[in-house]
């Protein structure tokens, strides 16, 4: 029966790759805490004659702000920070008048803008790739662009609140956001090929990832030219199993106190119907998939230059917890999270769940 459903899944990401001309994509199971599935489907490159590894390092883009929001709420949960203090109170120096609180940038109610989708950020990152804005730069962006609502009165998605909740992370600690997530995160899970890059050189071992945001029509690859500064907040680079293992041990409560786990997954903010997500939500650093046939459902997708990908956590999927990573490296609008769900289907039809004696998958 593994086999077969292990055959069922890989099959439909290489339909899903073919179709959508993406060369290839990582992907990871856990089912009740395990590792169930993790290979790969597919290339490294656009001429598809190198084979792309299980482990190969992809950006992980926002994903990140799930990570983010953990090492954030591990420092509530020790008394070091608390969510309803003002972000003013632990940055002094951000010179925005009105005063937002932790829980309002991790929520994305804090009406802070967003720099992903204008036009001086799109330009400035095609004019210079390699050189990214400072912290300065996208924080005097901020200032300049205002508030889209006063804080707590809606709902806008904000990279510079998620950059707000790094400095804070940083200030706090004295740490590095690499020395903060090693300590809190990569360390106790024993993670050897995650990290957070600061520069080019870091990212040598990236594995190539295509987009045609520089070259318009024609597929590049980014991965040795675009900087992963770009990402105001920090970017994290990880493989699909690394991912899983740090998603299900997020949601399974084996790093974080399940009552703060509870808070992440506590919706702010309904933001519709979705497609996938049945009611979308967005709690605390996790997007929700509300009134879900999957049980509690949540996770966070990321988009940027050369890849899509997605990691959610479903806490009923055939009567069992699983945790699915999809790592695809093409930029494409929800690739990752359109793919993610179609092994879940896949999943879904075969029936699978864990015996009473935890002998192993059955259907």
């Amino acid at each position: 029966m593994n086999q077969n459903l292990h055959e069922q899944l890989k099959l439909i990401v290489e339909q899903s790759l073919y179709e959508s001309e993406t060369p290839g994509a990582a992907i990871t199971v856990y089912i009740n805490g395990q590792p169930f599935l993790e290979t790969s489907v597919g290339y490294q490159d656009l001429k598809r004659e190198v084979s792309l590894p299980k482990d190969a390092k992809f950006y992980i883009y926002s994903i990140t702000k799930s990570l983010l929001a953990y090492a954030l709420l591990s420092l509530v949960d020790q008394g070091q920070l608390k969510l309803d203090a003002s972000v003013q109170s632990y940055l002094p120096d951000f010179s925005l008048d009105t005063s937002m609180t932790l829980r309002q940038l991790l929520s994305h109610t804090s009406g802070l803008a967003d720099y992903s989708e204008t036009a001086i950020y799109r330009d400035a990152v095609k004019a210079t790739p390699n050189s990214p804005w400072s912290v300065a730069t996208f924080l005097d962006f901020a200032k300049a662009e205002g508030l889209k609502f006063m804080p707590g009165e809606g709902w806008a998605y904000s990279n510079i609140g998620y950059l707000l909740l790094r400095c804070v992370l940083e200030t706090v600690t004295g740490l590095s956001i690499q020395q903060l997530l090693q300590e809190v995160i990569f360390k106790p899970l024993s993670l050897q090929k995650t990290f957070v890059p600061s520069t080019l050189d870091d990212v040598n071992e990236l594995t190539p990832g295509y987009s045609d945001f520089f070259n318009e029509n024609q597929l590049q690859d980014v991965a040795r030219f675009y900087h992963p500064g770009w990402v105001a907040h920090s970017v994290i680079v990880s493989t699909a199993p690394e991912l899983a293992k740090m998603m299900d041990a997020l949601f399974t409560g084996k790093l974080l106190n399940p009552l703060m786990v509870e808070q992440m997954l506590c919706p702010v903010h309904i933001l519709g119907k979705h497609s996938l997500l049945s009611l979308l939500g967005y709690g605390m650093g996790l997007f929700l998939g509300l009134d879900s046939p999957y049980g509690t459902v949540g996770g966070h997708v990321g988009e940027g230059s050369g890849y899509s990908v997605a990691a959610f956590h479903f806490s009923s999927l055939v009567e069992s917890r699983v945790t699915l990573v999809a790592l695809a490296n093409r930029e494409r609008q929800d690739f990752g999270l359109q793919l993610m769900f179609k092994m879940v289907r896949i999943l879904k039809q075969l029936g699978v769940g864990i015996d009473s004696n935890n002998r192993g998958l059955h259907r």
